[in-house]
């Protein structure tokens, strides 16, 4: 797995992460959803690791990461201080510029690194999500009964206690679909209560601060400055429940592409090739 990467534990200030990169060229960040880990990429990130540097983190609060320090209003596993782990991770390895890739949960620290650092970030793609306060606004039973679990795991101390209970109920998962080796370190993360905890607070955070944050953008007339790529998986729930993903991403962007994956919801371990394909496209036909 991730061959010819190198694994280590950066320091980025507030958060120490547990990253793997390689490869050469224009740097891109791939960022993992819940409830995995850097792992879920091993099977893309050799693909791009031909014409681009690629870096895989654990986000903080998951995996190997540190975990924040709990606070009421959940800042510490806000969306805004992940991306700030992100810039700061990327000038330690010496990139003042880069692209970020975010799937799921990822998806969303990958838009704040966009909105929050639009001088460090020169192509987004967000794959299988759509801003949170766009998911909130448009909350409806349909969203409600298919991702009921935001509002549960956003609770207090109830959803540890659920999941540590029965994680293989919570987190299923093969090596077959995932690779053995991403396996293992998906089956360690989601085993481990202080993982738990942090990625919880995640969903915390999402109903929280990341909402305010989004509001206060909008407000503020602020959209993302570079190319967005969104991208969605055909057998999942996102078109389904905004029927024109795309609708859903304009207001928020200034140039923007995407289409459906054939997929379920783990694109980079059910489809890497098609993945990588239009990540290099966009990649290169975005500029820079």
């Amino acid at each position: 797995m991730f061959e010819g990467f190198k694994p280590e534990f950066i320091d980025v200030g507030e958060a120490v992460l547990r990253v793997r990169h390689g490869g050469s060229g224009h740097p891109v960040l791939l960022l993992h959803g819940h409830p995995r880990t850097h792992a879920t990429w091993h099977r893309v990130a050799p693909l791009l690791g031909a014409e681009h540097t690629v870096v895989c983190p654990d986000l903080r609060g998951f995996g190997q990461s540190s975990k924040p320090v709990d606070t009421p209003d959940h800042a510490g596993s806000s969306k805004r201080a992940k991306a700030a782990d992100c810039v700061a991770l990327m000038r330690k390895l010496g990139f003042e510029r880069f692209a970020v890739v975010g799937h799921d949960r990822g998806s969303y620290t990958a838009f704040r690194a966009a909105m929050d650092h639009p001088e460090a970030i020169t192509h987004l793609a967000v794959l299988d999500g759509v801003p949170i306060l766009e998911a909130l606004e448009r909350c409806d039973v349909g969203f409600a009964s298919a991702w009921w679990h935001w509002f549960f795991f956003a609770q207090a101390e109830k959803p540890e206690r659920a999941i540590l209970a029965n994680p293989e109920l919570w987190y299923p998962g093969t090596p077959d679909q995932m690779g053995e080796e991403a396996y293992a370190d998906f089956m360690a993360a989601t085993r481990d209560p202080e993982t738990i905890h942090g990625m919880l607070e995640d969903y915390r955070a999402g109903l929280g601060l990341d909402r305010q944050h989004d509001e206060a953008d909008r407000r503020a007339g602020r959209k993302v400055q570079c190319p967005t790529l969104a991208l969605w998986s055909l057998r999942d729930d996102l078109e389904r429940l905004y029927g024109d993903v795309l609708g859903v991403w304009r207001p928020w962007t200034t140039r923007l592409e995407g289409r459906g994956l054939d997929c379920s919801h783990h694109m980079a371990e059910e489809a890497p090739e098609e993945l990588a394909t239009e990540l290099r496209r966009f990649l290169s036909e975005a500029g820079e």
